[in-house]
């Protein structure tokens, strides 16, 4: 009897050792981020490669506070956005949380808000000031973007480019009527090609919520400690700290 509790003791404590060592490499694993150019959410230095930005700044206070090994890589959205879909451990930013999206990934944040505006020619006769306005017309986006998903499931007619950063010649040289895109981004990408006073911001349409967005195999505990993280940053005044630096 003695040597039947003995042995099951034994094994009661190899299970339990067995589970405590898959629990510590799991909470060991290193998180794989994607994210793509998105100023000022996600910036890439073109000179040194390096990633700052709103997003990216409050992504890497919450991995350091979690204690969270991970690394970090830029590639074009579509891209980004497959890798976290589809391979185990990683995640992606800044993503816009819609309800296409709901059951694609688990859900941290959200991390900002971004504003998507509606840019036009400067000196276009046509005025619009809502989408409604807009139906009959081709708006860019680029592919693989919540904008771009968001207007064609209300039925306008897109044309989408491979990165946002090709839409405003496509705009000039005629190859659509109007140009969908988040505000912040939109100026940014003016204002580095030269363009600002050839295309002007005409009206908001939307507000998104923008998130880290993670493969479903990733613990929902390691989820639900990042959004407890992410609120402690926001109470304590460092994720508002990050946002001045870039206003």
């Amino acid at each position: 009897m003695r040597t039947a509790l003995t042995t099951l003791s034994l094994s009661v404590s190899l299970l339990l050792s067995v589970m405590s060592s898959f629990s510590v490499q799991a909470s060991a694993q290193t998180l794989n981020l994607t994210t793509e150019d998105y100023p000022p959410f996600n910036i890439i230095n073109t000179k040194n490669g390096h990633i700052s930005g709103i997003s990216t700044e409050k992504v890497r206070e919450l991995m350091q506070r979690a204690d969270q090994k991970y690394t970090l890589t830029a590639y074009p959205w579509a891209r980004a956005f497959q890798m976290a879909r589809n391979e185990p451990g990683t995640c992606v930013f800044s993503t816009t949380r819609s309800a296409e999206r709901e059951a694609m990934f688990q859900w941290v944040g959200p991390l900002v808000r971004n504003n998507w505006y509606v840019f036009g020619r400067a000196g276009d006769s046509r005025h619009p000031q809502t989408l409604e306005d807009l139906r009959g017309y081709v708006i860019g986006s680029y592919r693989g973007d919540a904008v771009g998903e968001f207007l064609a499931l209300k039925g306008f007619k897109t044309d989408l480019a491979s990165t946002d950063s090709d839409n405003p010649r496509k705009l000039l040289i005629g190859r659509f009527d109007f140009w969908a895109t988040g505000e912040l981004l939109g100026m940014a990408i003016l204002k580095n090609q030269g363009l600002s006073k050839k295309i002007v911001p005409l009206f908001q349409f939307y507000q998104a919520d923008m998130y880290l967005a993670c493969h479903n195999d990733i613990s929902p505990d390691t989820i639900l400690r990042f959004n407890k993280i992410l609120k402690v940053m926001e109470r304590d005044g460092s994720a508002a700290a990050i946002e001045k630096k870039y206003k």
